[in-house]
């Protein structure tokens, strides 16, 4: 049987989102594949990342995206951006999506990771990796719902293994 997936919608993240991303991302099983909890911890990263996300939106047409559950509650973001880091894979689209905890199991991930990829097949883009902790599997099986390989496993600097996926859009 098929499960239906629920409804989400997706908007470049206001300033307001900032708080609603500290509060929801603000638990350590949310962050355990993302540096842990003091990562989210600080209101004033958050209001950078909203503002970054702005800024991708209005010169690449994509961004890290506010998730809206069917009520309008701001659920976590998902999207996509220019891979940030030195290492890894440079020059790429990374896509990714994070959700507050009360809203895993049941499709949120995978269906606003759906938008996004039509979101960003219509910018343009030829492909989009995801770069995912080698221990968090519901994270490695939206990728695998979405139909993305695995192209290259790796260590991180802070000596965490990963896997980079891609898909060619």
């Amino acid at each position: 049987m098929t499960r239906t997936l629920p409804a989400v919608d997706l908007r470049v993240p206001t300033h307001e989102d900032a708080f609603a991303w500290h509060r929801v991302f603000d638990d350590p099983e949310v962050m355990e594949f993302l540096g842990g909890r003091s990562a989210a911890s600080e209101l004033s990263v958050h209001h950078e990342a909203t503002a970054r996300q702005r800024m991708h939106d209005a010169e690449l047409g994509y961004c890290l995206w506010s998730l809206l559950n069917e009520e309008g509650e701001v659920m976590g973001f998902t999207g996509a951006q220019p891979w940030r880091h030195a290492w890894g894979p440079v020059g790429e689209v990374e896509i990714g999506w994070r959700l507050g905890r009360s809203y895993w199991g049941k499709g949120y991930a995978t269906a606003a990771a759906l938008a996004t990829l039509d979101r960003v097949r219509a910018a343009g883009l030829g492909s989009v990796v995801a770069m995912v902790d080698a221990r968090n599997a519901r994270s490695i099986a939206v990728t695998r719902r979405l139909g993305m390989e695995l192209e290259e496993t790796f260590v991180t600097p802070t000596g965490r293994q990963g896997h980079c996926f891609r898909l060619v859009l």
